[in-house]
């Protein structure tokens, strides 16, 4: 289901959209707005996620980043 609501956007973000949706990155701009909204929610649930885990548990050692970065072969 999609429920049609109405916002207020700035001139440049309105034109910088068009383009996009001419551009052939978004099918519309509804679609580009509905994309950046669930990007956005992603982000703040991500970041949630991680304050909670330094609020438990600290941040992360040398040793730590030492071994991610192993890892990851960086």
């Amino acid at each position: 289901m999609t429920t049609k609501i109405a916002v207020s956007l700035p001139d440049e973000q309105v034109k910088a959209a068009k383009r996009a949706v001419a551009g052939g990155a978004a099918a519309s701009v509804s679609a580009l707005v509905s994309a950046a909204l669930a990007d956005k929610l992603r982000h703040d649930d991500l970041a949630t996620v991680v304050a909670d885990l330094l609020a438990a548990h600290g941040r992360p050692s040398e040793a730590d980043y030492a071994w991610a970065r192993e890892s990851l072969g960086l």
